[in-house]
């Protein structure tokens, strides 16, 4: 299943990426909604090879999922990669400059069941893909524009 989305912002690519990529923000921001998160690698800088170990609550059962930071080329694309017990996926980031102040950035988020539990879990969200992916659009709409409101706040 692949929800995916682009949107167009005022900003310059490189402030967009450094937004983008600030991993101890994302860290917080799911701890404040009760995930546990700790990050298990051993890098001192941001790149290729940062793991974390993510535990939270989905459909009242208690849920791990590994990300890795796969590919990592400033400013230009992210992709994590995404393992959870009978699930596998990834999202990407990519980013294109349309001008000094222009950014497009195209988000996308793909998962793909592993096993016959997975896939059930799974099953019901592709009836409802439609609103799901509205869902997905509006939220990624939603945190560019915080991006958005940041850059001009700061410039």
């Amino acid at each position: 299943m692949k929800f995916s989305t682009q949107e167009v912002m005022e900003a310059p690519i490189a402030e967009v990426f450094a937004m983008l990529t600030r991993f101890e923000y994302f860290e917080r921001s799911a701890m404040r909604r009760g995930a546990d998160v700790r990050r298990t690698d051993d890098l001192t800088g941001v790149g290729v090879g940062m793991t974390w170990l993510a535990s939270f609550q989905l459909r009242g059962r208690s849920r791990e999922l590994k990300l890795e930071v796969a590919s990592y080329e400033p400013p230009h694309q992210v992709v994590l990669d995404l393992t959870s017990p009978g699930l596998q996926g990834d999202t990407r980031f990519e980013l294109i400059a349309l001008s000094k102040s222009r950014t497009r950035i195209m988000v996308s988020l793909e998962m793909r069941p592993l096993t016959l539990s997975a896939r059930m879990l799974l099953q019901p969200l592709k009836l409802t893909k439609s609103s799901l992916n509205k869902k997905y659009k509006d939220r990624v709409a939603s945190y560019l524009d915080q991006i958005e409101e940041q850059y001009r706040n700061s410039a």
